[in-house]
């Protein structure tokens, strides 16, 4: 069943941020725009490229009012050990959540057969409610950047109500208001 629409669920984790272990909650959610990363595993070979192609889009991320966390089954000492071993990993800036118990993982839906998170990544509003999801193959590695227009999108649905964002809609662009004049015209 799809989490589009759905709170996040409740968790309570370990997480390693620029040389700190710290916790985080779901509570953490509350109150500003969030992306959530997860990826297999630490020290493996399509992650770290996809941790970085995400650090590289973090600022401007950060300018929108979005924090970032990944997300692995890996514990955050792991975290923090990758991150002094990679030269990749080790520009990270966001909060790196360790997940060994597979609550968030199991939360989210997707922790596999093996124990191990999928690719998976959600933008979730300010009321901690999921607001997009893609989950792709472990060998598929995503594009960060096209995160950006999805949350521009989600922030501008958001604060204008009854109106919807097109297929490849950029900021500034032309929106659409469902209506029964529209059906069948588009």
């Amino acid at each position: 069943m799809s989490l589009i629409g759905k709170e996040v669920v409740e968790f309570n984790a370990n997480a390693y941020h620029n040389g700190e272990f710290i916790e985080v909650s779901s509570e953490d959610f509350k109150g500003k725009w969030n992306i959530v990363c997860f990826y297999p595993a630490d020290f493996t070979f399509v992650c770290p490229t996809e941790l970085e192609d995400l650090q590289e889009q973090y600022a401007t991320l950060k300018s929108l009012g979005v924090e970032v966390y990944s997300v692995s089954t890996d514990t955050h000492f792991t975290h923090k050990a990758w991150h002094d071993h990679s030269d990749a990993i080790g520009k990270i800036e966001y909060i790196m959540i360790g997940d060994p118990s597979h609550v968030i993982s199991q939360g989210f839906d997707v922790l596999d057969e093996q124990g191990l998170a999928q690719r998976g990544t959600f933008i979730i509003d300010p009321d901690g409610i999921v607001q997009a999801v893609e989950i792709n193959a472990d060998g598929i590695g995503r594009d960060a950047s096209s995160l950006i227009d999805k949350i521009r999108a989600a922030q501008y649905v958001r604060t204008h109500p009854g109106e919807v964002c097109p297929a490849k809609w950029k900021e500034g662009a032309e929106t659409l208001k469902p209506s029964l004049d529209l059906v069948g015209k588009i």
